[in-house]
C-alpha cells in the first residue's frame, strides 16, 4: 500500500475517529484510573480481531504482524487526562471533574485509527507492530510501571515511536514535526519540603519556631542555585508551586510544608540540583531552628530520540504528507536563519514541558513527533492544560495516517 492509499485510508476513517475522540473526552480519566477508557480500547481493538494484553496496573498492548519475519517497532499512545474542570466551548464536553486538556484522547483515537489500518495489511508487514496504550502519563508513572511489568522484555522492540498534538502551533492542522537526534524533553523531578517547627501563640513567638519563616528562606535560597551555580548553558528550571502552613492567623504553626518541580535536560545537572537542593534546604532549617526533610517523588528521566530513526522517519512523514506538512526541527531552524530578517513565524524552539516516553527512550531507540491540532488563528488559542484549550478533529485522520505509515515504511526498510 502506498502512502496516498493509506491517507486517503485515514480520512474514510473520519467519523469513525470522531466517535472514538467524543466518547474517550466524554469519559475522562486520571493517573491509573481509567475503567471505561481502558474498557473502552480493549473492546474496540477485540472488535478489530486483536488480542489485547494487559501489563501493569491499567496498560494495553496489541499486536500486529509477526516478530519472526523482520524487526519490532513499538507505536505508543497515552490515555489519561487531567484533574481540570472543563470550560471548553463543545457540545462533547466532560462533565465528572476531568478533562483531557492535553490531548491524550486524540492520542488513543489516532492510534485506534492505526490499528484498523494496519489490521488490514498484517498479511504484507514485513515485521511486527506493537500498540501501545499507555496510562498516566501526567504522573509520570504509567510508562514506568508498563515496563516493570515486562512490556519491553516481553515484546523486545527495536524501536518506538509517539504523537503528541498541539493546539496553537503555527502550521496546518496535520502537520508534523519530527524531533531532531538528541534530547527533546526535559527530566522531570516531583519533591515536597516538610519542615518541622514549634508551634506557639502568635503574640509570643520566642515560644515557638516559625515554619513559615523557615519556608520564606529557603524558597529564596533554592533560586540561588540558578541564580550564581549553574553556567548559563545549563539549563534548568526549579519551581516551588505550593505552600501550605497553619489556618489561623493569630498562631504560629507546627508545620509548613511545599511542593515543586525541578526540570533539566541532562542527568549530570539533574544530579547536582538534587544533591545542591538537599544541602541547601537541611542547612537553612537548622539555621532557624527547625527540622526539614526533602522527598522526591514522581519523575522521568530526559526524553532521547535517536538521531539515525529520526533521519528515517523525517523522510517516511515527508513521502506521506508533504514537504510543506512534514518538517524535522532542524527543517524549521533553516528556515528561520534564512528568512529575510532573521525570523519566521515557524521557528523551532526546545520544549520545555516533560514526557515520561522518556523511559522507553532510556531502553529503545525512540523518537517524538508533534502533530499541529489547530492554528490560533482558526480560533485554537488555548495552550495544553487550559480549561478552555481545544484540538482541531481534523489532525485524527492525519496522526492515525502517520501512525500507520511510518510502522510500514521502517519496517520495509528494517526487514530480515
Amino acid at each position: 500500500m502506498t502512502a496516498n492509499n493509506i491517507l486517503e485510508k485515514a480520512k474514510s476513517l473520519r467519523e469513525e475517529l470522531v466517535a472514538h475522540r467524543h466518547y474517550l473526552h466524554t469519559h475522562p480519566g486520571v493517573g491509573f484510573d481509567l475503567q471505561d477508557t481502558y474498557q473502552y480500547v480493549y473492546e474496540q481493538l477485540t472488535h478489530m480481531g486483536y488480542a489485547p494484553n494487559s501489563y501493569g496496573k491499567c496498560g494495553l498492548i496489541a499486536s500486529c504482524g509477526h516478530a519472526n519475519n523482520g524487526k519490532t517497532i513499538l507505536l505508543r499512545a497515552d490515555m489519561d487526562a487531567l484533574p481540570i474542570k472543563e470550560e471548553a466551548d463543545i457540545d462533547f464536553k466532560a462533565t465528572n471533574g476531568n478533562m483531557h486538556a492535553c490531548g491524550h484522547d486524540t492520542h488513543t483515537t489516532m492510534l485506534l485509527g492505526a490499528a484498523r489500518i494496519l489490521k488490514e495489511l498484517e498479511p504484507d508487514l514485513n515485521g511486527r507492530v506493537i500498540l501501545l496504550f499507555q496510562p498516566s502519563e501526567e504522573t509520570f508513572e504509567g510508562a514506568k510501571d508498563m515496563i516493570e511489568a515486562g512490556v519491553l522484555r516481553d515484546t523486545t522492540p527495536d524501536a518506538a515511536l509517539m504523537i503528541h498534538i498541539t493546539a496553537g502551533m503555527p502550521f496546518e492542522t496535520g502537520s508534523v514535526i519530527v524531533c531532531d537526534g538528541g534530547v527533546s524533553a526535559p527530566a522531570a523531578d516531583y519533591f515536597e519540603i516538610h519542615i518541622q517547627g514549634k508551634g506557639c501563640h502568635g503574640s509570643m513567638p520566642q515560644m515557638g519556631i516559625d515554619p513559615i519563616t523557615v519556608a520564606s528562606h529557603i524558597v529564596l535560597a533554592l533560586q540561588e542555585i540558578h541564580g550564581r551555580e549553574l553556567a548559563m548553558s545549563d539549563e534548568a528550571v526549579l519551581t516551588i508551586g505550593t505552600i501550605h502552613a497553619g489556618n489561623a492567623s493569630n498562631a504560629i504553626p507546627d508545620t509548613a510544608t511545599m511542593g515543586g518541580t525541578i526540570r533539566t535536560y541532562d542527568e549530570e545537572t539533574r544530579a547536582y540540583l538534587k544533591e545542591r537542593m538537599e544541602e541547601i534546604i537541611t542547612s537553612v532549617a537548622t539555621a532557624y531552628r527547625a527540622t526539614a526533610e526533602l522527598k522526591f517523588t514522581s519523575g522521568c528521566p530526559t526524553l532521547v530520540n535517536d538521531a539515525t530513526l529520526s533521519k528515517e522517519i523525517t523522510g517516511y512523514t515527508k513521502e506521506l504528507l508533504g514537504p510543506q506538512m512534514a518538517f524535522s526541527k532542524g527543517d524549521l531552524e533553516a528556515m528561520a536563519a534564512s528568512s529575510k530578517d532573521g525570523s519566521n513565524s515557524k521557528k523551532s524552539s526546545k520544549a520545555t514541558g516533560s514526557e515520561d516516553f522518556a523511559y522507553f527512550s532510556q531502553e529503545v531507540p525512540s523518537i517524538m513527533l508533534a502533530l499541529a491540532g489547530g492554528k490560533a488563528s482558526d480560533g485554537y488559542i488555548y495552550p495544553q492544560h487550559h480549561p478552555k484549550v481545544m484540538f482541531d478533529e481534523n489532525a485524527l485522520p492525519f496522526g492515525a495516517a502517520v501512525y500507520a505509515w511510518n510502522a510500514v515504511r521502517w519496517l520495509e526498510e528494517h526487514s530480515l
